[in-house]
């Protein structure tokens, strides 16, 4: 239980990648963290690109950086919905600014480039996207994990056991 006492929030809009929030969700419970999915809307269920539910705990615009250590940005199309609402970039703005755990995965870098936290970090994300990574001004790194300061990235699905692996090492520190 090595995350016993950390509140991690995961964001959630439908489209997402189900390993992508599934399995993050599941192993940093496991290790005895708090996780809440955080959407648009509090209680509500989401849909994964594959039609697995997931119901919210709290709405984005109810949460604060004070409150957690660490957000998890999933995959899939979600961040595409995600990264036009403006209470989720705020909140991984605020995130990042304190110097807390940003982690993003595959699509997930979408919101932390409309968040503009970008620029000057080194990422990784799935290589469908990279030349929005590098126009947001960070250095791409085709690796399946790649941490800079309090930024964690990782590409796609095979890539979440170092993915987790690097966030439950950071938050341990």
């Amino acid at each position: 239980m090595q995350l016993e006492g950390k509140r991690i929030a995961i964001l959630v809009e439908d489209n997402y990648e189900d390993l992508e929030l599934w399995y993050p969700l599941l192993r940093l419970r496991e290790e005895g963290a708090d996780v809440f999915v955080v959407g648009s809307a509090a209680k509500d269920v989401f849909r994964s690109k594959n039609g697995y539910p997931v119901r919210s705990d709290v709405d984005a615009s109810d949460v604060a950086a004070e409150d957690f250590d660490a957000v998890i940005v999933p995959g899939g199309f979600a961040p595409d919905r995600m990264r036009q609402i403006e209470s989720m970039t705020d909140f991984v703005y605020d995130m990042d600014r304190a110097g807390k755990l940003v982690a993003a995965i595959c699509h997930g870098a979408w919101v932390l480039i409309s968040a503009k936290i970008l620029n000057g970090r080194n990422l990784t994300c799935v290589a469908a996207i990279k030349d929005d990574v590098t126009n947001a001004g960070a250095t791409y790194l085709d690796q399946e994990v790649v941490v800079d300061g309090n930024l964690i990235s990782s590409r796609t699905p095979p890539d979440l056991p170092a993915f987790c692996r690097n966030i439950i090492k950071t938050l341990t520190l």
